[in-house]
């Protein structure tokens, strides 16, 4: 081995790993959730991630902000990470969506979704990811169920003897009943069990900042649909928003090359003087839009969860939060067939996973994609039909109230870690 630390690993936990009941490739954020919940559910989980543990750890490593719905809270919550994330989380008490043009402000008919309308409380907080990934990390060293190996890389994979066997690249092989793609939209793991995926390109990209804002949000999310591309405002702690601002691929890269004045400068008439002056909190990022959508959830041995699975347009902001319920899912399916004496990986067990995930990944799928072109454009009839539309919803507070759970994670057949429940 070409790196000393991870020989070491390795000599010391050969027989650990060879006994692992669950391999999972990636260490994202839904990675590193489905290793803690197995891990806390008795099953011993192996971590193969590709990025070194000190970029992971850096405060500048992605920048990005998550609208985590309420369900998804009560998931951190039941795996004993909200008490930590709770002091620098902001919650989402009310969200306001409007259609305009930069500089024009806000069309007349607007959509108001209000917390008090739920009896459960805020919709969702804002976490960060600074304090987010850090704390799952932290989790997974403490959990001696779950073994973390930063910095690795998967060269092969397959299926032998009925067991996943996956080699690393330096050459060691490891073995166990299943193996998990949570290696991304772009990630190999599925391509490499044969599963195709379908990608929609939007030819957008998202702009994403921090600001500072003269006055305060009082916890108020805004969406303002320009043609373009929505602009999301999300409150975060303090008199700070998240920015994620979408434009076509050209004028996003123009804008990201332009000096920090030159990007609050085609900023702000699209932001809007409704919080005052604002600046710049922290470093700036762009991520390419698309939809990614998997022919299948499972392979034989092999479950994808998170973006593997399927990536979404941030337009609804419920991409980690679909990430979650597909760990949720798939934790207490392996969690239950490992309780009753059966093999994790069989393909009825999977095929639970699978069908308890498909109709709900549809959905979404087909609802962020079907917005996105509905509002990414300046066509007069689709204009006025869809503020009238939000109107409509807005006039009718039990379609104003569907939409609110819905957008919190409250309907549907939930997993128990969603409920707050543990495994």
């Amino acid at each position: 081995m070409d790196n000393p630390a991870r020989s070491a690993i390795f000599t010391a936990m050969t027989d650990t790993l060879q006994s692992t009941d669950v391999l999972i490739i990636g260490g994202s954020l839904n990675g590193a959730a489905l290793a803690l919940a197995l891990g806390r559910a008795g099953l011993r989980a192996t971590v193969i991630d590709a990025l070194p543990r000190a970029t992971q750890a850096s405060a500048e490593f992605d920048g990005r902000c998550y609208a985590m719905a309420l369900a998804s809270v009560r998931m951190l919550r039941a795996l004993g990470l909200w008490d930590t994330l709770a002091q620098g989380a902001q919650p989402i008490l009310d969200i306001k969506v409007s259609d305009g043009r930069a500089g024009e402000g806000p069309a007349p008919c607007t959509l108001h979704f209000d917390h008090a309308e739920l009896e459960e409380g805020p919709m969702g907080h804002m976490v960060e990811d600074r304090h987010l990934r850090p704390a799952l990390l932290a989790a997974i060293d403490a959990e001696p169920n779950v073994t973390h190996l930063p910095g690795t890389r998967v060269a092969a994979q397959a299926v032998v003897g009925g067991r996943a066997e996956i080699t690393l690249d330096d050459g060691s092989v490891l073995r166990a009943p299943l193996l998990v793609g949570a290696d991304g939209r772009t990630g190999p793991t599925a391509g490499r069990a044969g599963i195709r995926r379908r990608v929609t390109d939007y030819r957008q990209t998202a702009l994403v900042c921090a600001i500072e804002h003269d006055r305060p949000h009082h916890g108020v999310a805004h969406q303002f649909f320009m043609p373009p591309g929505p602009l999301a405002i999300l409150p975060l702690t303090g008199n700070r928003s998240s920015i994620v601002w979408s434009e076509s691929a050209a004028q996003a890269a123009a804008v990201q090359a332009m000096d920090d004045d030159g990007y609050l400068t085609v900023l702000r008439p699209r932001f809007g003087s409704f919080l005052g002056e604002i600046r710049l909190a922290g470093a700036r990022y762009t991520y390419p839009l698309n939809m990614t959508l998997a022919s299948s959830f499972t392979a034989p041995r092999l479950a994808l969860v998170g973006d593997a699975a399927r990536g979404v347009h941030p337009i609804a902001g419920q991409g980690l939060n679909a990430g979650l319920r597909d760990v949720a899912a798939l934790a207490e399916v392996v969690a239950l067939a490992h309780r009753r004496g059966q093999d994790i990986g069989a393909p009825d067990v999977l095929a639970l996973y699978a069908g308890w995930r498909r109709f709900d990944t549809a959905t979404l799928a087909f609802a962020t994609d079907t917005f996105n072109r509905l509002f990414s454009n300046d066509n007069p009839l689709l204009r006025a039909g869809r503020d009238l539309g939000l109107g409509l919803v807005n006039a009718a507070p039990s379609l104003r109230r569907a939409f609110m759970r819905e957008a919190a994670g409250l309907t549907g057949d939930l997993p128990r870690l969603l409920t707050g429940a543990p495994l």
